[in-house]
């Protein structure tokens, strides 16, 4: 889904894999493995998409970026 946010364009989630992906405002996307919903759903509610995606995914789960 698309998201409000100067850095993060859309983010979608994948519960029955645990995999969220994130496309930037720049195009890329990377997946994130096995993040739990609480997670995403906190990420989603985020004032700050941009602040909560450094401070609570970035670095704590393993990725893979993907073909823009």
């Amino acid at each position: 889904m698309e998201v409000e946010s100067t850095a993060i364009s859309e983010i979608d989630y994948d519960p029955e894999v645990a995999k969220l992906l994130v496309r930037f405002a720049s195009g890329e996307r990377y997946v994130y493995v096995g993040v739990p919903g609480e997670v995403c759903r906190s990420f989603l509610e985020a004032e700050s998409k941009g602040r909560f995606f450094q401070a609570e995914i970035r670095d704590r789960y393993p990725y893979n970026k993907l073909d823009s």
